[in-house]
């Protein structure tokens, strides 16, 4: 593959023996150099583990922070709005960079974007373990999700360079259970960690983990860099985040404002309305741009592509609009504590991060769409299952199974949709590629957040089980899309490689 080049490197400004320069100085220079030089070259799988603990560890941050709301209200005095934006800003600061984060890593080489992010990361969650008051966390919340999105998209960037397509399912199978590991981990690990240290150890784990994986990750990754200079545009960065902010922001946010005034004559329908124009504006200029779009449009033209994104929103806004409603019945309705009811979902996403790998070895040698439709069926009937089953007084263990089903598509689904998203791309559209892909299905989540929000205050005088059971509508019917978008995939030969 052409483009490779050494690791990190720093310059020797000492001279050939270093004359006239403090030792210390050299000592640091020598230790900087031996920490990021790579040495004889990393195989690709060794490489694909030390990129796997960055990313477990930003997976992580997205759930574990949930069971700490009510630690961080006692110890900070914070109201409930600013607990909820504590998570809130992480995932608003979090979705919207990551298109511009994707066309970094082609335009500089994801190695280094995924090291600025993860040491921005890490010093981020240092500032969240020390933050004195709520707007201080919520701050801190927003730097960890803006270096988490320039580390995300970079991971699959890495894996589309290091492995040829006939091998890249099972790396892609590594990588989402990963995913799944962090997403069954976070309640568990939250819940011990608060126990332990109290909230602000959820934070502090994340140094030596981040530290040792920089370092890990210095040495061992690949540092792929672009044969020609990528421009950024300006225009194009703009109007995006503009546009994805004010969308997210009013998705997310529209719920706790009653979908009305949030200040003065700003409401959220004119934010939203704001969003969508911003976004039609960024399409238009994007169209018009003759020089280097910040979204090359002909990434649409590739039919599997924009199938995968399709269905990654639609499985996003799913994900999103199974786990509240599913957690709100377990504590209303069966009185379950909020860390009993993450952990009820752990063996599902044990069992995800199990069904992740095998799908993604699999894949390399049986149909990817076949996988991620089946994945969906699994997911559809294990949804619908759920719902028809709740009544006030159920045992967990009769909802287990179809917990189980539901998991087992999760992990089916999301290796076989990135590989089908990556594989027929061009290398120098695969950064831009990722961010858009996790683009997606960040948006879908936040739009499922928001539409389960809405079904449920429709319920509201109901009984928690009829209200879970009608928000359950809605995962089902986004899980629907994604099945059908996997009709419209095209079959990739096998001899077909990027």
């Amino acid at each position: 593959m052409t483009g490779f080049r050494s690791p990190l490197r720093f310059p020797a400004p000492f001279g050939a023996a270093g004359a006239g320069v403090p030792r210390t100085r050299l000592k640091l220079h020598r230790l900087l150099r031996n920490l990021t030089s790579s040495g004889s070259p990393a195989s690709p799988q060794t490489a694909l583990y030390a990129l796997c603990v960055s990313f477990f560890m930003i997976c992580l941050d997205a759930t574990v922070v949930n069971v700490a709301v009510p630690d961080i209200q006692a110890s900070l005095g914070a109201s409930l709005s600013e607990a909820v934006w504590v998570n809130s800003a992480y995932a608003l600061c979090y979705a919207v960079p990551l298109i511009l984060a994707g066309r970094l890593g082609d335009r500089y080489g994801p190695k280094r974007i995924f090291l600025t992010g993860l040491a921005g990361f890490t010093v981020a969650s240092l500032a969240c373990a020390l933050a004195p008051s709520p707007e201080a966390l919520i701050a801190a919340r927003a730097l960890q999700g803006l270096t988490a999105a320039l580390i995300a998209p970079q991971t699959m960037s890495m894996i589309v360079h290091m492995f040829p397509a006939e091998r890249r399912g099972k790396a892609l199978g590594v990588w989402g259970a990963v995913g799944g590991a962090a997403m069954a981990a976070g309640p568990v690990i939250g819940g011990l960690l608060i126990t332990w240290t109290g909230w602000r150890g959820i934070f502090l784990v994340n140094i030596p983990v981040g530290i040792l994986g920089w370092i890990a990750a210095a040495r061992l990754l690949p540092d792929w860099r672009p044969a020609k200079e990528h421009r950024l545009d300006l225009w194009g960065i703009a109007l995006s985040g503009l546009g994805l902010t004010a969308l997210v922001f009013g998705v997310q946010s529209g719920e706790a404002y009653d979908w009305g005034t949030v200040a003065g004559p700003v409401a959220i329908p004119l934010i939203l309305v704001f969003g969508f124009l911003c976004l039609a504006v960024f399409v238009w200029w994007q169209h018009h741009n003759t020089r280097e779009p910040l979204l090359p449009l002909r990434l649409f033209h590739n039919r599997n592509f924009s199938a995968a994104s399709v269905a990654g929103g639609a499985m996003g806004a799913a994900m999103g609009g199974l786990f509240l409603p599913l957690m709100i019945y377990l504590q209303s309705d069966l009185g379950y504590s909020p860390l009993a009811a993450g952990a009820a979902t752990v063996p599902m996403f044990a069992l995800s991060s199990l069904c992740a790998r095998l799908a993604g070895k699999w894949s390399d040698t049986t149909s990817p769409r076949a996988l991620a439709a089946l994945g969906f069926a699994l997911l559809i009937v294990g949804t619908a299952t759920l719902a028809w089953l709740l009544h006030p007084g159920i045992s967990l263990w009769v909802l287990m199974p179809s917990l189980l089903v539901a998991g087992s598509g999760v992990g089916l689904v999301s290796a076989p949709l990135a590989g089908i998203a990556t594989r027929t791309l061009e290398p120098s559209l695969v950064g831009a590629a990722s961010g858009v892909f996790n683009t997606t299905r960040q948006l879908g989540g936040a739009l499922g957040s928001a539409a389960t929000g809405v079904l449920l205050q429709a319920h509201v005088g109901d009984t928690p089980t009829t209200a879970t059971q009608a928000a359950l509508d809605f995962p089902v019917a986004m899980l629907l899309i994604g099945l059908a978008c996997c009709a419209v995939v095209r079959p990739v030969p096998k001899t077909h490689t990027v």
